[in-house]
């Protein structure tokens, strides 16, 4: 297990990140029916497994199950007697959390609301990274970054971060932070698999410019690229995605990425879902991947992913495959940019 940087801090997280969006009870009729079903019994193992396996980073969010992760992270890791100082606990707030207007967002009120019942529910006196979990179209930025910096202050939370958040609002709260002197996001969590490579065009370089750390949710696409569906899979398809096709993908760009896939988990006698993991892996703009999983085995499948040491060859067939259609100005950077280093100055020998 490797351990990198979160961003531009002094702390580290393993390159693995479990995700609990699957603890929980299966509640049918919500969201929740289609991911979560994993009950405390079955939670203690799986982090019991991934902290044996090197793991020092847990991902979870208020509104996963409405609380129930959270509640059962905080018991697991009260179970299994991890130090607190071992383990780097992440969560999120913005979700709805009841039926009453305030109860979603990210205003003031109900971030400070919601960090009080997240650290209860973990059983903790501190977030080690609070991340925003969505853009509030209505709460204004300074709003919303002044009562982090206050979260901060207050020792309630260590660092703060960011998800699903367009380039250019990431860029304007960075802005407003270094103004006001206030706690800067030092993390964007967000979707990135490689039947889905729309980060590159302008997170990417936003984040790689001011140093944030990236973790990636849903690697896998929702278990689209587990090997599991489309043309040669080997199964019935089964599974979450079979039932929530969550999030869209363009299928035949995902069939064509599995197809390369296949062959690189072959050659190296690997499952596919393990060669989808180790891509993103791969990627030096990538802190860490977060995986979810129901059951022991799951976990296992997927943490091979740290093993698997994908060749020149492989990344080269696997980023041709999945490589991104030219997009206006992006196609045009590198025509204009020609001639304006240094090394172009030089004669040809």
């Amino acid at each position: 297990m490797r351990y990198n940087q979160l961003g531009n801090t002094g702390l580290f997280v393993s390159e693995i990140c479990l995700g609990t969006m699957t603890f929980g009870e299966a509640t049918q009729g919500t969201i929740w029916g289609n991911i979560a079903d994993v009950d405390q019994k079955a939670a203690d193992e799986i982090v019991q497994r991934s902290l044996e396996a090197g793991v020092n980073f847990i991902d979870t969010a208020d509104v996963y199950s409405v609380g129930e992760s959270e509640r059962l992270l905080g018991q697991s890791l009260k179970n299994l007697g991890v130090p607190r100082k071992d383990v780097v606990i992440a969560t999120k707030v913005y979700g709805v959390m009841g039926d009453k207007p305030n109860d979603r967002g990210a205003s003031r009120g109900h971030i400070m609301d919601s960090v009080e019942a997240s650290l209860k529910r973990l059983q903790t006196d501190h977030i080690d990274l609070y991340q925003i979990h969505a853009t509030d179209p209505v709460t204004p930025i300074d709003e919303t970054l002044r009562a982090l910096d206050d979260l901060v202050s207050r020792g309630l939370v260590r660092y703060v971060g960011v998800s699903n958040w367009q380039a250019w609002r990431i860029a304007k709260a960075l802005g407003v932070s270094e103004r006001k002197d206030y706690a800067r996001f030092e993390t964007v969590q967000a979707y990135y698999s490689i039947a889905g490579r729309d980060l590159e065009r302008d997170i990417v370089p936003l984040m790689q410019e001011e140093k944030l750390g990236l973790m990636v949710w849903s690697p896998l696409a929702g278990g689209l690229l587990s090997g599991k569906y489309g043309p040669g899979a080997p199964g019935n398809g089964e599974g979450r995605r079979a039932n929530f096709d969550f999030p869209p993908v363009d299928k035949d760009r995902a069939w064509a990425c599995v197809a390369v896939m296949r062959e690189v988990a072959e050659k190296h006698g690997v499952s596919v879902a393990t060669v989808a993991l180790a891509y993103i892996l791969a990627k030096p703009f990538v802190t860490t991947v977060i995986i979810g999983a129901k059951r022991v085995e799951q976990l296992d499948q997927n943490l091979a992913a740290v093993k698997l040491k994908l060749d020149a060859d492989d990344m080269k067939k696997l980023d041709e495959v999945s490589a991104l259609a030219p997009e206006y100005p992006g196609w045009m950077l590198p025509r204009q940019a020609a001639g304006r280093r240094p090394a172009d100055f030089e004669p040809k020998a």
